[in-house]
């Protein structure tokens, strides 16, 4: 078994009612820009659209170099059931699509959920003309749990991606026990890939956690203040198989990396997610991505990142602000204490330069600078305090760059409650022998406030391979629900 190290995101095709293939495209577009090698799409079974919406996926992945898709079957989603036919129908619909992600000539299959179905996958496999590699998350059994299933399996897929409850940092051991488990043995050789006797291991990486849909039993935050860079220096420690990201459009979560696209926002989500952006999040990617790519934490800097790039988070609501209330968020999923208790007034930053300069925070008329050595990626905490508990505009400065950020402010949001969701700021700067300019990044149909500077770095030609556009009509998405089954096996994820 010979895998190539990939790194995917997970995109929610229920989250895609009439959205037209020049979405589709965009949104791969601005993937591959970051880096990131394809899409696990995350499909419910009662969805009628899911067939339409993975033929404009498909053709418009097919479009982007070296941009592959996978089927990830979704058993928490409502309103239907897989069987054993439907998964093979849909497996064989594309299994041969050009711009399908295999392991030895077989299409990998991967779920959300699903261990109820484990008996089953002898059906469905037998009825894919050549097989499946399947890479299922059955993260409920817990490591330990997948041993009587390692003869059905390939591999296995992990969503514990952020800290438990009352937990501030994300630790590797459930990563190293699926290694473990999974029997992972491995040769590196001369073309940067992996030869495996064992099982493959796909790490769940993911940026943040919030959400407040009270209706659906989620209410919740999940320690995040340094989780996307501490996330990535653990891929660099445990070398996966595969990595992907949760995720791409997950808004209600408040984990998505991809540009905010109105019609995919749930209405109870508005609230939190509206006018903040997460595109910063990617400014960084390219090098983190490249890193684990080659399995060492130091490299060249990625010819795409020009010379230097910075991805910034922080929260533009003061946690003690009076009068703002936590509104019944607790600190982790299944967590007691109120969400509070698991974050700081600072702004986060991860910051990489191919020599050594100063990077400069600003917040209103104050200004914190940090130095920022030559070589890896370095994570710096700004406390509001450390700015004068000063309140306004964020900018990042770094090289002759300066991009800027939602303000933070002493008002408290209209709905009354603190909002733990986090605004983003991205920057690179370009090589000295690359054309400078801005270039917007929002979806089409929409305005530039969901942009993160890219500073004159070309995008290899994005728009020319990605000419897509906006979405319509929301629906409310079976998937959502899933949060009450999970809620019961102590998911980290839901």
């Amino acid at each position: 078994m010979v895998i190539p190290r990939a790194v995917f995101a997970h995109y929610m095709v229920g989250l895609t009612y009439m959205q037209s293939a020049e979405q589709w495209g965009y949104d791969i577009g601005n993937a591959s820009a970051a880096a990131i090698d394809g899409f696990a799409l995350n499909i419910g079974p009662s969805d009628s659209f899911t067939l339409n919406s993975l033929r404009h996926a498909y053709d418009a992945a097919a479009k982007v170099d070296n941009f592959t898709l996978f089927l990830s079957f979704d058993f928490q989603a409502t309103g239907g059931s897989w069987s054993p036919k439907t998964i093979a129908d849909l497996t064989n619909t594309f299994k041969d699509e050009p711009a399908q992600f295999k392991v030895d000539g077989k299409p990998l299959v991967s779920t959300f959920e699903g261990v109820s179905f484990t008996d089953q996958w002898s059906q469905a496999r037998s009825q894919v003309d050549g097989d499946i590699f399947l890479v299922p998350d059955w993260s409920s059994l817990g490591a330990d749990g997948l041993y009587p299933h390692l003869d059905e399996i390939d591999g296995a897929f992990s969503f514990d991606a952020w800290p438990t409850a009352g937990q501030t940092n994300k630790t590797t051991d459930s990563d190293v026990r699926y290694t473990k488990v999974l029997k992972q043995a491995s040769q590196a050789n001369k073309f940067n890939v992996k030869t495996y006797n064992g099982k493959a291991y796909m790490m769940g990486v993911s940026p943040y956690f919030y959400t407040k849909l009270p209706q659906l039993g989620k209410n919740w935050y999940s320690s995040s203040d340094s989780l996307w860079y501490d996330r990535w220096q653990q891929v660099l420690d445990v070398m996966p198989d595969l990595v992907e990201i949760v995720s791409w459009n997950d808004f209600g979560e408040s984990h998505h990396i991809g540009n905010n696209v109105e019609a995919q926002i749930l209405a109870s989500a508005k609230p939190y997610v509206d006018g903040l952006s997460h595109a910063g999040f990617r400014a960084i990617l390219p090098y983190f991505i490249a890193a684990y790519k080659a399995g060492t934490k130091n490299i060249t800097l990625p010819e795409s990142m020009g010379e230097g790039a910075v991805s910034a988070w922080y929260r533009t609501t003061p946690i003690d602000l009076p009068n703002c209330s936590d509104g019944g968020t607790k600190w982790g999923q299944s967590g007691s204490d109120s969400a509070k208790d698991g974050v700081r007034d600072v702004i986060n930053i991860v910051a990489v330069s191919a020599w050594n300069t100063s990077l400069t925070v600003a917040l209103g008329d104050a200004t914190y600078t940090v130095q920022v050595a030559q070589g890896a990626p370095q994570f710096f905490q700004v406390s509001f305090e450390e700015l004068g508990n000063q309140r306004g505009t964020v900018s990042i400065s770094m090289g002759n760059q300066t991009a800027t950020g939602a303000a933070i402010t002493d008002e408290c949001p209209e709905s009354g409650v603190i909002n733990f969701n986090a605004e983003t700021i991205g920057l690179k700067i370009p090589s000295t022998t690359n054309e400078t300019y801005n270039d917007s990044n929002s979806s089409p149909g929409q305005g530039s406030s969901d942009d993160y500077k890219w500073n004159g770095v070309k995008r290899r030609n994005v728009h020319a391979k990605a000419r897509r556009s906006v979405a319509s009509l929301d629906r409310g998405v079976s998937w959502a629900v899933s949060a009450l089954a999970l809620t019961a096996v102590g998911m980290l994820y839901v």
